[in-house]
């Protein structure tokens, strides 16, 4: 079995891995991460980039260059609830370089970000090999099994960060304990054409039930249908044209496209949400981030930037014991305490919403009465600054506190 040697190994080539490797690199750290895919080339992943993640890259001096990929500026948040147009956020007002969501294709994130990687020398990336088990020793987790191209492998380090999504499979080999927060419903990712006089925008719908989210991506409109928790073999069930039907209902300009745009269910991805957390982030050697850490609800598309925003602070917390020697479990609940309590608000309110909100109107099958809340911030456009702070830049945002090396 081939065996490598490293300072630092991530499991994981997303946001969080991406964005930890690339830093503890910079810092000085020899790291190696593990993506268990050929490429980043995944449809219907987190699009967002929020103005949190654009302040992050414009701090390591790289944001002018990222900006030039293909991307839409989102500035506002609206939504529809019936046939009353609201406007809940506007980005314009945050205190950031960057007042605006981007909306680019994930892989092209995930590939500026390793590309600017593989110029560090301490940094390398193993695409193809994935992180199957965990290696210990004496009770401490010292690197994992994996297999690569070329067959099983083991890669030995003095630190082990978990950052392979939701399902993570080091996760579930550590024994840590994790808190199922719940979710009553699940989303179905769809695309639909753009046509010109199309608008721009961020939008949301709420009518007879159904939950719509359309968010604008140039060529194509990145749709998302809520649906109750396990409903998407009994839609599947009814057939194709109620589906289709249904869909029309709620897609308001984009209606008449439907027929052509979904021709079988083939093209509707289910993605099945889950709101979790770690009761404990760490166990001597390893470090969950990310998804592995706490699952997030698409609510807000914050899954991203909670991401990134681990990444960062694993960075700065890690890097100067990193670069000495071994992280003692201290160290390593250093990360937990500095992220927990900004996890824990965004996935309250999470919570909150989905339970007096979104799961009722699923239930109900009839248009909701606009909160008040919803009124306001239509109203008083000084006020949509607030929604747009938390969900743009988050709470207790990071920022890079260690130089280049």
């Amino acid at each position: 079995m081939e065996t490598l040697s490293t300072t630092c190994v991530i499991a994981g080539g997303g946001p969080a891995g991406m964005m930890c490797g690339y830093l503890l690199a910079r810092a000085g750290v020899d790291v190696t991460v593990l993506e268990k895919h050929k490429d980043f080339l995944r449809d219907f992943r987190g699009d967002t980039v929020h103005p949190s993640t654009l302040q992050v890259m414009h701090e390591l001096g790289l944001l002018e260059d990222f900006l030039k990929l293909p991307h839409t500026r989102i500035r506002t948040a609206t939504i529809e609830i019936g046939d009353e147009h609201f406007t809940i956020g506007d980005f314009s007002r945050l205190p950031t370089i960057a007042k605006f969501i981007a909306l680019m294709p994930q892989w092209d994130f995930l590939d500026f970000l390793a590309q600017q990687a593989k110029k560090l020398p301490n940094f390398h990336l193993l695409m193809q090999t994935e992180a199957k088990d965990l290696i210990a020793q004496n009770g401490r987790i010292c690197g994992v099994l994996a297999t690569g191209p070329n067959g099983n492998m083991q890669i030995r380090a003095g630190l082990t960060i978990a950052a392979d999504g939701r399902r993570s499979i080091l996760r579930d080999k550590s024994g840590l304990k994790v808190n199922d927060l719940g979710a009553p419903f699940d989303v179905l990712w769809l695309s639909l054409p753009v046509l010109p006089g199309d608008p721009a925008d961020l939008i949301g719908k709420i009518r007879d039930g159904q939950l719509f989210v359309m968010i604008y991506r140039t060529d194509y409109w990145q749709c998302a249908y809520l649906i109750p928790k396990g409903g998407f073999d009994a839609i599947k069930a009814d057939g194709l044209t109620k589906f289709r039907n249904r869909l029309k209902s709620i897609a308001g300009f984009a209606a008449g496209r439907i027929d052509d745009a979904i021709k079988d269910f083939d093209q509707v991805k289910l993605l099945t949400v889950t709101v979790d957390r770690l009761s404990s982030w760490a166990r001597p050697g390893l470090l969950c981030i990310g998804d592995a850490a706490h699952a997030m609800s698409p609510i807000g598309g914050v899954g991203i930037n909670l991401a990134i925003q681990d990444a960062v602070a694993t960075a700065n917390i890690l890097s100067p014991v990193l670069t000495k020697g071994v992280p003692g479990l201290r160290d390593l609940k250093r990360v937990q305490k500095r992220r927990e309590f900004p996890t824990k608000v965004i996935q309250s309110f999470q919570v909150a919403a989905q339970n007096a909100v979104l799961a009722p109107t699923l239930a109900a099958m009839k248009t909701p009465e606009p909160p008040l809340l919803v009124k306001i911030l239509n109203a008083w456009p000084w006020a949509r600054q607030f929604p747009a702070r938390f969900i743009g830049m988050g709470v207790r945002p990071e920022h890079v506190r260690l130089p280049k090396r």
